[in-house]
């Protein structure tokens, strides 16, 4: 088995990913290459590599969480030095791939800017990305180079297991009837029922959702890929609290957490919201029901495995027995 060597390989983060990118190689039991940045006063960027790299496979952890755009050409510009310090390969660990919603045309004339942003890194000279539960899986196929794409539920079916929250007495809620696949995966973990939240066509506030699924008197764990604005989990909170739900928890893969997500969720009626560590959050952003667990241990055997040439296969029920 090949095994990680200094001399082949090195692992960077960017600014984005720092705290993760640290667990990642505490896992790995190795050290985080050398680099530095720096914004000018018009905004340009500027990154030095602070190390060789030539001939080495190169890992290089970064999210492009807010400020997206700033996050996004530091990673473009880095991908481009580290080509022209001629790496070996370059692998981009994205544990938040950013525009990832903007996957199609919506409605007339608007751009498919995943589809964009999956060029541009391509052009820069990556060679491979892993990521962590991207918005919809088609966006793999918006690269031409390998994408593995990591799931996140087994890693809260873990959580709430060992909590005991599992069972006929809990129900797993899907929030909007387009993540039903999502919920459907939890629930099959938990070996509990499935409720949908819906809603009526024209009902843009979401102020009469209605329920597929028997949920009075037990638990219910609503999930969802992306916290954003908070919307979503609270217009779902308050439809299962008025269908008489003992108690609500909430799970998403990113708490990207923007803008008055944090007052919102501490109006909600969410006893716990559990998120994984692929988006840092400011302090001034987390609610006050807010459990972070870490996805580094995944992301780290992700890692070691292309980097030794092993099988993908059983991330993808990462948890589930352990």
């Amino acid at each position: 088995m090949h095994k990680w060597n200094d001399d082949e390989a090195r692992l960077f983060s960017l600014s984005a990913s720092n705290e993760l990118a640290e667990k990642i190689a505490k896992h790995m039991g190795v050290k985080l290459g050398k680099l530095s940045s720096q914004k000018f006063n018009d905004g340009e960027i500027q990154i030095n590599i602070e190390e060789t790299v030539r001939g080495r496979d190169v890992y290089l952890i970064q999210a492009t969480n807010y400020p997206v755009n700033d996050h996004l050409w530091e990673l473009l510009i880095m991908i481009d030095a580290l080509k022209r310090a001629s790496a070996k390969t370059v692998n981009l660990i994205m544990p938040y791939f950013g525009y990832a919603r903007q996957d199609r045309t919506a409605a007339p004339r608007e751009p498919i800017t995943a589809k964009l942003v999956a060029n541009m890194i391509t052009k820069a000279g990556a060679t491979r990305v892993l990521t962590l539960d991207l918005h919809t899986v088609q966006v793999q196929g918006f690269f031409d180079i390998p994408v593995d794409n990591l799931f996140c539920i087994p890693l809260f079916a873990k959580y709430y297991g060992e909590k005991g929250i599992k069972g006929d007495d809990v129900v797993v809620v899907s929030p909007k009837n387009s993540g039903i696949k999502r919920a459907r995966s939890l629930a099959e973990y938990l070996e509990s029922p499935l409720a949908i939240i819906d809603y009526e066509e024209d009902d843009k506030k979401r102020e009469h959702g209605y329920i597929i699924g028997e949920v009075k008197g037990k638990k219910a764990i609503l999930v969802d890929d992306i916290l954003n604005t908070g919307t979503t989990f609270y217009a779902a909170a308050e439809v299962l609290k008025n269908e008489g739900v003992d108690e609500i928890y909430a799970c998403s893969s990113h708490g990207v957490l923007s803008n008055n997500a944090k007052e919102l969720m501490d109006l909600s009626p969410i006893k716990e919201i559990t998120i994984t560590d692929s988006v840092e959050i400011p302090e001034d952003h987390i609610p006050r029901q807010l459990k972070v667990i870490t996805a580094s241990h995944l992301m780290a055997d992700a890692i070691t495995r292309i980097h030794e040439n092993e099988p993908m296969s059983p991330l993808f029920t990462y948890g589930k027995n352990r």
